[in-house]
C-alpha cells in the first residue's frame, strides 16, 4: 500500500563496491515499507577509485593506504557491516584476501542496462557479485554474466562492454553529479529536490519519504 497515487523518485549516486551504499539503499526500502511509500528508484554512477589499478587491490591494504584504516579496525568496520546486512537481508562476504576494484565497466552495463529496463536489478545484482560472491566486478566476464542471470542478453552486453559503447554516457553523467557537489557516497536526492548524504537508518528515512509526502500533498492542494 501507498500513501500517494504516484511513487516518490530517489535518485540514487553510489558505486558497486561501496558497503555503506548498499546499507542505505536497504535501510531505505525498509523506512519506505515501514512509511508504506512506494519508490521509484534511479542509479547514478560514481566511482570510488577512478585510478585504481587493473586487477584491484588487497582491500585492507587499499583503506589502509586511503584512510589509515588499522587491521583491527578494518576487522571491526567488516563485522559491523556484514551484521547491519544481515538484519537488513544482504550477505557480507568478507575475506582477507577481498580485492578493491576499478568500477567504470561495471557502471557502463548499468548504464546499457537501464535502456533495456534493466538497470535497477543489475545494480543490485551487482552489489551481490561484490560483496556477497566476491566477484571481480572489473572483468567483462563477470559482469555478462551479472547480466545473463538478471534475464539481459549475454552476448549484447559482452559487445557492449567490449566496445564500451556507454563509457562516453557514463563520464557525462558522473560529471554532471560532481558539478552538482556530490563527492561522497551514496547520496540520494529525493523528489529531485532533497539531498542525503551517507546511510541514515531506516527510521530516518521513513521520516524523510513522509515529509517528501506531505509536501507534495500540500503543494496539490494549493
Amino acid at each position: 500500500m501507498s500513501q500517494t497515487s504516484k511513487p516518490i523518485r530517489v535518485d540514487i549516486v553510489s558505486d558497486v563496491v561501496c558497503p555503506w551504499c548498499v546499507i542505505g539503499y536497504y535501510q531505505l526500502i525498509a523506512g519506505a515499507r515501514q512509511a508504506r511509500i512506494e519508490l521509484e528508484t534511479h542509479w547514478h554512477p560514481f566511482e570510488l577509485n577512478p585510478s585504481m589499478v587493473a586487477g584491484g587491490e588487497n582491500l585492507r591494504e587499499h583503506l589502509a593506504a586511503k584512510y589509515g584504516t588499522t587491521p583491527e579496525g578494518s576487522r571491526n568496520a567488516r563485522a559491523r557491516l556484514t551484521a547491519m546486512g544481515a538484519a537488513l537481508g544482504f550477505a557480507f562476504n568478507y575475506a582477507d584476501d577481498m580485492r578493491m576494484y576499478n568500477t567504470f565497466l561495471a557502471h557502463q552495463l548499468i548504464d546499457w542496462a537501464e535502456t533495456q529496463g534493466f538497470g535497477h536489478p543489475v545494480k543490485l545484482a551487482l552489489f551481490e557479485a561484490y560483496f556477497t560472491h566476491r566477484s571481480d566486478v572489473s572483468q567483462i566476464d563477470v559482469l555478462v554474466e551479472t547480466a545473463g542471470r538478471v534475464g539481459l542478453d549475454k552476448n549484447d552486453a559482452r559487445n557492449v562492454l567490449e566496445a564500451e559503447e556507454r563509457a562516453a554516457n557514463v563520464r557525462a553523467r558522473q560529471e554532471t553529479w560532481r558539478a552538482r557537489g556530490i563527492s561522497g557516497v551514496p547520496a540520494m536526492i529525493f523528489d529531485q529536490k532533497y539531498l542525503v548524504t551517507g546511510a541514515q537508518g531506516e527510521y530516518n528515512y521513513a521520516e524523510i519519504l513522509k515529509k517528501v509526502v506531505s509536501e507534495k500533498m500540500t503543494e496539490t492542494v494549493n
